[in-house]
């Protein structure tokens, strides 16, 4: 996706209203620093993120981690960042 052709939601058309508390479930390998390494990142684009709130489901088989995180939303910008920066993450193989 090229994001320089992407033109701007205007808040009014936005699905979702800012601020708002948003879960993102992030999946990876069941192994040690995952969770802090996705926590590390929710804490850089929410400075109120609780990790305490971090729910974790491991698969059937416990070799991945789904771990869901609870950030405050205050923008589409700061969204799109933040699944940018969780995509990108060496840990992370899927962010929904």
């Amino acid at each position: 996706m090229n994001t320089a052709t992407m033109r701007p939601i205007p808040p009014e058309e936005s699905l979702i209203e800012y601020p708002s508390a948003f879960p993102i479930k992030v999946m990876g390998e069941n192994v040690d620093g995952f969770v802090h390494a996705v926590t590390q990142v929710a804490e850089r684009f929410d400075p109120t993120f609780d990790a305490a709130t971090v729910e974790l489901r491991p698969s059937k088989g416990g070799k991945y981690l789904g771990v869901t995180i609870t950030v405050t939303a205050t923008s589409r910008e700061q969204l799109d960042e933040l699944y940018r920066t969780l995509t990108t993450h060496p840990m992370v193989k899927v962010v929904l």
